[in-house]
């Protein structure tokens, strides 16, 4: 794939960083600081995509300071089910009290993403339907403490150790679970470089 420009992957997420290697395209990373505040009065599809357009905001007001050009990747992920997000968790409590709602039912995973060049903007959300086993207090609690995944989306990683055992389905992008919808990204990174 002959790119116009360089990639930066605009996000602090190593899960992110290593899908996007899965591509095998060169791709720099560079950090964005932005408020990602849920807008109440929107779905969690359209949030997702509102803060994967704010990171790109972001990413565009520096690189016209350095008048660099590239194409810019953002995304966000958020885990609902139905207008209810499960964001990501305090600390041990309320991680508890996000997995023992998910557990033994199906919920949503959406992600947001957007690619942007200096002429090009496009965003899109992908959504998969995860079901989780019925967990007990004492499996939440272990999972819980071996990983402690408070830095993700509904208090857990499909890809951990132990979570894995929890998933009894999953119906659409596992990688959009962990963070990234490859394929959609790769097809609008394709529609990118034919429409330049």
């Amino acid at each position: 794939m002959n790119l116009p420009y360089p990639i930066i992957l605009a996000s602090q997420s190593p899960r992110r960083r290593e899908l996007l290697a899965l591509t095998l395209l060169p791709f720099e990373t560079m950090s964005v600081n932005t408020p990602e505040t849920l807008n109440p009065t929107l779905s969690p599809e359209e949030n997702v995509l509102a803060i994967a357009h704010e990171k790109a905001d972001a990413v565009a007001t520096i690189l016209a300071h350095t008048k660099r050009q590239a194409i810019v990747l953002t995304a966000d992920t958020m885990v609902a089910q139905g207008r209810h997000i499960f964001g990501k968790p305090s600390g041990f409590d309320e991680a508890f009290s996000m997995l023992q709602h998910l557990q033994g039912k199906t919920h949503q995973v959406h992600t947001g993403f957007t690619l942007r060049t200096p002429t090009i903007n496009h965003s899109e959300y992908v959504t998969t339907h995860v079901t989780l086993n019925a967990m007990s207090s004492e499996a939440i609690a272990h999972y819980l403490h071996q990983q402690q995944p408070y830095d993700k989306a509904g208090s857990y990683g499909i890809q951990d150790p132990l979570m894995a055992c929890h998933i009894s389905s999953i119906n659409g992008c596992y990688y959009n679970v962990v963070g990234l919808p490859l394929s959609r990204v790769w097809l609008a990174l394709q529609a990118i470089i034919a429409q330049q």
